[in-house]
């Protein structure tokens, strides 16, 4: 049974500067135990969590201790609750939240209970950030024209998720067309510290995409977990989880002139999945944190889940609070924030002497030793050195088939294919760039990099380079405001001129949502057996993720994205070659177009300001028109159409009795898949587009639904009928039940037959 909070007496008033109080908090040094002064900030805020949440059922004075003694216990692998004070979902992964969160809710009903106190017990937001496919690009029309289609594709998603924002106390809905969710978290979301009925207490978050890690940066403890977790936790249970170590990393020193905050994480990538940190927090700490921005912090906590680790977390300091006030949170609001931070013991003020804190093992970096880089061409922590690019994409077309292979004959290597695009003479080799894109919420929400971009697109126009016409281009921003920036400072119209027009505001190509490519190339690609590239501002280049026909995936900062589109290859030494010639025959080089830090970091003092922040957020929850015509039931029971093939009333609530069932003997089980290593989400659970031969698509014919508006994955996640069949449905996967065959087929065990791996589950084994 749960009882009072043993801790009552450690609960301290935070007095004003002017008066008053701005709440009370659970205070840390009150407890007088020298252990918590070397606790790494990061485990601080799990033992705040525990301390305040402690009624010794749930969460007990034991799992506090085991806190505490950090030190000792995190190696035994010790399990301990957590309860974030939020939680975090996308459209992709939030709307089987919500269909269960209404499933449970009809269960409740039949049992005869109360349906209406099935409800989140913390905060929820939720952010419609994945419905930009990039239908059309490379034009002054692309936003609204995109957004039309979504909307057209969408209509039964969206309108299911504005009648769970309605239908649910505690959920905040943002609207399409508002930006991605970890950059939306970012910048107007976080809250760094909760004030709960004048209870303080730090902002944490658990949310179901990866990259929720991002939030990490602005010194929230976030993470992404599974959908399952996340509902549990929406409902006010405990998360059971592993006290996880905390790596160190020290950084030093400052970035060289044209290193970018993309070139820093690509190589904190590489070190940590290099050095092992999968179920472990790391912790950043020395004087070089001081040197990076909020959005630099924000990149490296963004590329968490690809170095492995838990979080990547940059406790608060000054630079955070310098955001927060940037982004347009009240001056009360940061006063408070510092006032609790300092108070706790959770606040690093690097002109007070640091007091040493203990971790489970060290990594430093000196930041003047990164150099620019890139990452592909089928993982992210494969870098590569971009003084080293060419021999390195020549070493994998010689190379056998593998994550740095391509195994293309030496005498097929030079082959040139000619075809006509659209009245043009157009050409393609082994390396083209076939897509460029900038996109995803690593780098969008990076002010540096974004406006980089911009400046090296503006050198290109006004040198005469031009990028070619059959490169589909793209630009994502992550918000609003990048919009507002970028106008401000003259630069949009450069990256127009160049084929980067916005596309909309959301997650585009990193996620898949690329589009098609057009059918002159596509054909040319298919039918000559080209290894072609895609370059993206991505966290991720997994095979098949990006586009089936890009085999050659690299993630790049965006002022290299626009570099590679401009020199239309990725077979390039920038360092030696001409990107292509410019006016009057003259040839033009990387440096050329490349601008200083200087160059950089007057633009963005001067294009990004507090007021862009409040005017964008100000209206983000209002939603644009064709999200307020949405009509929907007001029954806070769902009412389920059988014919939708985007939300379906899932079988596994349907039986639910007031007493569970016990365990079920397994039978006859087989194996189904073998698998080698590095086999990731977007191998499980693919979130792009839907292959024309699929179980999917077959099933999407038959209830008919035309190919074009087969969607992705991703968007008929709340279809339990398609996920069944897009699971382990991606295009490269590689099993080793079926030798020398790539992709979702599998052979059914004992009959021996081949199969689609869905097909192959579903035979009744003798």
């Amino acid at each position: 049974m749960a009882s009072t909070n043993p801790f009552k007496d450690i609960l301290a008033s935070l007095p004003k500067p002017e008066g008053g109080e701005f709440g009370k908090y659970f205070s840390l040094p009150a407890l007088n135990d020298s252990r918590i002064e070397k606790l790494p900030y990061s485990i601080r805020i799990l033992l705040e969590s525990a301390i305040r949440n402690c009624d010794n059922f749930q969460v007990t004075k034991n799992d506090v201790e085991k806190i505490i003694d950090w030190q000792n216990t995190s190696p035994k692998q010790v399990e301990i609750p957590f309860k974030p004070a939020r939680v975090l979902l996308q459209d992709f992964t939030g709307v089987p939240a919500v269909v269960d969160l209404a499933c449970m809710r009809d269960a409740m009903n039949r049992l005869g209970g109360n349906s209406n106190k099935i409800n989140p017990l913390v905060p929820v937001d939720l952010v419609i950030d994945h419905s930009v496919q990039v239908d059309l690009a490379r034009s002054e029309k692309a936003v609204q024209t995109n957004m039309e289609l979504e909307f057209q594709r969408n209509k039964e998603r969206f309108a299911f998720l504005k009648w769970g924002a309605n239908a649910f106390h505690n959920m905040l809905v943002v609207p399409p067309g508002s930006g991605i969710v970890h950059q939306v978290n970012l910048e107007y979301l976080g809250r760094v510290v909760f004030n709960n009925g004048g209870i303080l207490y730090p902002d944490s978050v658990v949310g179901t995409d990866s990259h929720t890690t991002m939030i990490d940066g602005l010194g929230v403890a976030g993470w992404g977990v599974g959908g399952i977790e996340a509902e549990a936790a929406m409902l006010g249970q405990p998360m059971s989880m592993v006290l996880p170590g905390v790596v160190g990393f020290k950084l030093s020193g400052k970035l060289c002139n044209g290193v970018t905050a993309t070139d820093l994480v690509l190589t904190v990538t590489q070190m940590l999945r290099k050095h092992g940190v999968v179920g472990k927090f790391v912790e950043f700490y020395g004087e070089g944190v001081g040197e990076l921005s909020l959005a630099d912090r924000a990149t490296i906590a963004n590329m968490s889940p690809e170095y492995g680790a838990t979080m990547g977390f940059f406790p608060v300091d000054h630079v955070t609070l310098q955001y927060l006030n940037l982004t347009g949170r009240s001056h009360e609001t940061v006063s408070m924030i510092e006032a609790y931070l300092r108070a706790n013991n959770m606040f690093v003020d690097y002109n007070e002497p640091q007091a040493e804190r203990v971790y489970s093992s060290y990594l430093e970096l000196d930041l003047s030793s990164v150099e620019p880089c890139i990452s592909g061409p089928k993982r992210p922590h494969d870098r590569v050195l971009l003084k080293e690019m060419k021999a390195d994409w020549h070493s994998c077309l010689d190379s056998k088939v593998g994550f740095k292979g391509f195994a293309v004959p030496k005498v097929s290597q030079n082959k040139v294919v000619k075809f006509d695009f659209h009245g043009q003479p157009a050409e393609l080799k082994h390396g083209s760039v076939v897509i460029a894109a900038i996109t995803s919420c690593t780098n969008t929400s990076n002010p540096s990099v974004m406006l980089g971009a911009g400046l090296v697109a503006k050198k290109a126009c006004e040198l005469g380079l031009e990028v070619k016409p059959w490169i589909k281009t793209s630009l994502a921003p992550g918000s609003g405001v990048v919009t507002k920036y970028l106008l401000r400072s003259g630069l949009q119209q450069y990256l127009n001129q160049q084929g980067f027009h916005i596309v909309g505001y959301g997650c585009t190509t990193c996620i898949g949502n690329s589009g098609d490519l057009d059918e002159t190339i596509a054909t040319s690609i298919s039918e000559n057996d080209i290894v072609v590239a895609a370059v993206l501002s991505g966290n991720r280049n997994f095979e098949g993720r990006v586009h089936p026909l890009t085999r050659a995936n690299y993630l790049a900062s965006p002022p290299l994205v626009v570099a590679y589109a401009l020199a239309g290859t990725v077979d390039i030494d920038f360092e030696k070659e001409p990107i292509g010639t410019g006016k009057y025959g003259k040839s033009v080089y990387f440096r050329d177009i490349w601008p200083s830090n200087e160059e950089v970091a007057e633009a963005v003092q001067s294009s990004v300001l507090s007021d862009m922040f409040k005017s964008t957020y100000e209206a983000i929850t209002k939603g644009n028109p064709m999200w307020n015509k949405l009509s929907l039931p007001a029954s806070t029971l769902y009412s389920w159409d059988a014919n939708s093939t985007y939300i379906h009333d899932p079988p596994y609530f349907k039986n639910m009795v007031m007493i569970p069932p016990g365990p079920h003997a397994v039978k006859s089980a087989y194996c189904l898949l073998n698998f080698g290593d590095s086999i990731t989400t977007d191998h499980i659970s693919p979130a792009g587009s839907i292959h024309k031969d699929s179980p999917a698509a077959k099933y999407l014919l038959e209830r008919g639904v035309d190919r074009k508006d087969f969607n992705s994955y991703g968007s008929r996640r709340g279809n339990d009928e398609i996920m069944a069949r897009g699971t382990f449905a991606n295009i490269r996967i590689v099993n080793k039940l079926l030798s020398g065959v790539v992709g979702p087929k599998t052979i059914h065990i004992p009959t021996g037959e081949k199969l689609s791996v869905f097909d192959a589950a579903m035979v009744c084994s003798p």
